[in-house]
């Protein structure tokens, strides 16, 4: 694979550190980033001016897309504690348990909802992160000012004994959390609405109840989220009155009366109580010059849905290959304002949803309970209102409405522009492995069922791979006919692909995120990969044909 450095970022003869990639903030999010980031080889600096992670768990739940990002990023199965959550409730004191949200199932590979411990996912982020040659952690530093001269940025940092230092990088990202630097900084805007609620948030071990789920009441007199954690804990969230003194009601008495509906507060440990106050918001553009925002910093998402730190990962998942790709050369810098196009519309769709869960939760009083919750519980009745909730049709799907992909209404299967599913699959008789392991971190042309090779010319064969692509070919199990050589066939050992979702002789152009850049019969492939590179690194603004409608980021072919 290309790279820009076999070094970490250097200090140059003026003293001045040069780096690709500056990453401000290393949360769960910038130490995914920055990992990903070593991964594709990328000299990365990542600083954060806290000199140790804080030891009490924040973010809790991740559902099946975050943990295939965390497979990307390089996270192994069981490399930190999680708890499958096999259905989430939500309780009426009017109606009882008035809907269920059933998460027992996998999908590309993983769980669809678990809970985690936070600080035990970052201390392995950041040990990952670590552990790349070219990329740098550096603890107790503050970013102090940001200067992009549109060749680069040049940021003024300063550690914990207050020396400076400045850092020349290409790209800067900030994931420096909901009071970001890096957007101030930046001018950018921070839309939305905070809710008028105080929340106080108890985390507890040793409780011995066997919760196995998450459950809401949604009482209007105490809206109270409770949930369960690895390591013995539990969760509860509770919503405070106006009136009432956050302090106050984090003191053992306050917290002892809360819990006692469910346990005895002598009888367990308490480890950790805050007030917080939640948030909806957006930053007015994800990315302006060489700067780009991602997690907390861009947007930030009030915890009903549990989609927080997952929003975040998929924001490093989308940035990361458009950065190693610009920097290495391999596409042109235009591709990196897909970012912004592709992210920030799902992200504002993630925060609707939390909004509507958020309602539900906390109704304003028993009439509102009333309506909402028994408005639900009639919808349930019928089997599409029963799916919007019961199969979580009601979570907006990670497809991009517009973006660096394009889709031909003809020849549509997995939908370009949404992510390609994960299967299991065996390479030259080795052992079973998820499909993303096998891909690896590159462009992926994939055949499906037949070898795309043979019908590419050689010199197209030969600038997809220049262009960081691989070929493979998607067996049928046990496929005896029309077979690619050993090391670029894929054995199915599911239906993921065949014959559920694409037929026998379907070609799919796959991201480095997984991302379904275009699809079609194998008969259309040099097109597919012609297109394809074209948009990696193109040489003139496509022209406008007779039935197809083309945007700056994604073309659309008319049916």
């Amino acid at each position: 694979m290309p790279s820009s450095s076999q070094a970490q970022p250097a200090a140059s003869g003026r003293g001045v550190v040069d780096t690709d990639v500056l990453v401000v903030g290393l949360g769960p999010v910038g130490a995914a980033l920055a990992t990903l980031l070593g991964r594709y080889g990328l000299r990365v600096l990542a600083v954060d001016k806290a000199t140790e992670i804080f030891a009490k768990p924040r973010a809790i739940a991740l559902d099946n897309e975050a943990l295939r990002i965390l497979q990307l990023v390089g996270v192994r199965d069981g490399e930190f504690a999680t708890v499958a959550i096999p259905q989430v409730q939500y309780h009426s004191p009017l109606f009882g348990r008035f809907a269920r949200i059933a998460t027992t199932g996998i999908v590309d590979g993983h769980p669809m909802l678990v809970t985690f411990y936070q600080p035990e996912l970052e201390q392995l982020l950041r040990a990952k992160a670590a552990g790349h040659p070219t990329v740098e952690l550096r603890l107790g530093v503050e970013l102090e000012a940001l200067h992009d001269d549109g060749q680069s940025v040049r940021a003024q940092l300063k550690d914990a004994a207050g020396r400076p230092c400045t850092v020349r990088a290409r790209y800067v990202v900030g994931c420096d959390g909901a009071n970001s630097l890096v957007r101030r900084l930046l001018g950018l805007d921070f839309e939305g609405r905070s809710f008028a609620q105080d929340w106080l948030i108890v985390d507890a071990l040793d409780l011995q109840d066997g919760l196995d789920h998450v459950e809401f009441i949604c009482d209007p007199r105490r809206p109270t989220p409770r949930m369960v954690a690895p390591g013995g804990r539990q969760r509860w969230e509770f919503m405070l009155h106006p009136g009432e003194d956050a302090r106050a009601m984090e003191q053992p008495e306050s917290v002892r009366r809360l819990l006692a509906p469910w346990c005895d507060a002598s009888r367990i440990h308490i480890e950790r109580t805050a007030v917080y106050r939640f948030h909806a918001r957006e930053a007015r553009a994800f990315a302006k010059g060489r700067c780009f925002l991602a997690g907390d910093a861009a947007h930030i998402t009030p915890p009903f849905a549990g989609q927080g730190l997952v929003a975040g990962l998929r924001d490093v998942a989308n940035l990361a290959w458009k950065l190693a790709w610009v920097v290495r050369g391999q596409a042109d810098a235009r591709i990196l304002a897909s970012y912004d196009a592709e992210r920030r519309p799902h992200a504002r769709k993630i925060i609707r949803l939390a909004r509507f869960l958020g309602a539900l939760v906390m109704p304003r009083n028993r009439a509102a309970a009333f309506v909402l919750h028994g408005l639900i519980r009639a919808v349930r009745v019928l089997p599409a209102g029963r799916a919007l909730f019961d199969d979580l049709k009601i979570k907006p799907e990670n497809t991009f409405d517009q973006g660096l992909f394009w889709r031909n209404r003809r020849h549509e299967r997995l939908r370009a522009g949404a992510s390609m599913p994960q299967g299991w699959v065996r390479q030259a008789g080795g052992e079973p492995r998820l499909s993303d392991d096998a891909l690896g971190l590159h462009w992926a042309l994939v055949g499906v069922g037949v070898d795309p090779t043979s019908r590419l010319r050689p010199d197209q064969l030969h600038r997809w791979q220049n262009a960081g692509g691989r070929v493979w070919q998607w067996c049928q199990r046990a496929q005896g006919q029309n077979l690619a050589p050993a090391d670029q066939r894929l054995e199915a050992l599911d239906e993921t692909l065949l014959p559920r979702r694409v037929p026998m002789g379907w070609v799919i152009v796959v991201r480095p995120d997984r991302c379904v850049m275009a699809e079609g019969p194998v008969e259309q492939v040099q097109d597919l990969v012609d297109r394809t590179l074209g948009r990696l690194a193109p040489e003139q603004e496509p022209a406008a044909q007779p039935g197809v409608a083309v945007s700056r980021w994604s073309a659309i072919d008319a049916a």
